[in-house]
């Protein structure tokens, strides 16, 4: 900056590359997991950041920045360069929204691993996130994680935004028209709730929620996670919503997420009673006091 002062001529930044004092006797282990991850399914793969949260448990000292620069340049050499789509930000109102997606993790329940399902919830303005875990996703499932969630939340946003899925979409129309489940539409009437459906193979309609799924299987679900039933998982996921909500705002750095929900919970909808989400139809008892129900069977009374 001295010498520039002194000079009219327009100054040039040469320097090549980045220097990165404090990362060069851990680049060799940096690497070494970078060479043996590339071969595991991309779900299990470590992000930059825990990347560098493993380098600091072997004694690294220096910045987050250089673990990144390292990463993205190794991505670089191995993939090729990559374009990037840009998108406008879309911008929602205090207990205006909230976003709906399911996953698929990779837990083991009572000693048994297995695929599940992962129902996410996200308010839109504050990032107040839910999930609840589940076998398997029926509609009975989407029922009961929406009650969860508005109890988790306290109230019900004006609008969901979902995916086509069949639970709630029977049909596909022109542009944003849908023919909505109509047993679906009773629990959307009952909470007072408008659900949208976003348009086909165009995730960025709901990128928060789409964001949301990758961070909950870094945070939540890498390593796998293991407990003794459904009800324990349920009740830990609860209770790390609550504490990832401690963290910084994602646009308001000064406040937290648990602020800003703070003054978006009392502009949700209030509600007084959960929806009943049980479906019921007429079965024929066999001789044997047996009936069948989603391809399993049931004894049922004798009489």
């Amino acid at each position: 900056m001295r010498k520039h002062l002194h000079t009219t001529a327009e100054p040039v930044y040469a320097r090549q590359q980045q220097p990165s004092p404090k990362l060069g006797e851990f680049q060799v282990t940096l690497q070494a997991w970078l060479n043996t991850e590339q071969h595991l399914p991309r779900a299990q793969r470590r992000t930059a950041q825990r990347l560098f949260e493993g380098l600091q448990v072997e004694g690294y000292r220096g910045a987050y920045d250089s673990v990144q620069r390292f990463v993205k340049q190794w991505k670089s050499v191995k993939n090729g360069p990559t374009t990037t789509q840009a998108f406008v930000p879309l911008v929602f109102a205090s207990g205006d929204a909230c976003q709906f997606d399911w996953s698929h993790e990779h837990v083991e329940i009572d000693g048994v691993p297995q695929t599940i399902k992962v129902a996410h919830f996200r308010l839109a303005y504050s990032r107040q996130m839910f999930v609840a875990a589940y076998p398997r996703e029926t509609q009975e499932m989407v029922f009961d994680a929406h009650n969860r969630a508005f109890a988790f939340f306290g109230g019900v946003p004006q609008r969901i935004i979902y995916d086509n899925l069949k639970a709630v979409v029977e049909a596909i129309l022109v542009g944003k028209e849908r023919r909505f489940n109509r047993r679906f539409m009773a629990m959307a009437n009952h909470y007072l709730f408008e659900p949208v459906a976003c348009t086909p193979a165009s995730g960025w309609e709901k990128g928060q929620i789409e964001n949301q799924v990758g961070n909950v299987r870094e945070w939540l679900f890498t390593p796998m996670a293991r407990f003794a039933s459904f009800a324990a998982l349920n009740d830990w996921l609860a209770l790390r919503c609550r504490e990832l909500s401690q963290r910084e705002h994602p646009t308001e750095r000064t406040q937290s997420i648990a602020e800003h929900f703070a003054r978006e919970q009392p502009l949700l909808r209030a509600f007084s009673a959960t929806f009943d989400g049980y479906l019921e139809q007429m079965l024929r008892a066999s001789s044997t006091c047996l009936v069948r129900v989603d391809r399993n069977r049931y004894s049922v009374p004798a009489e």
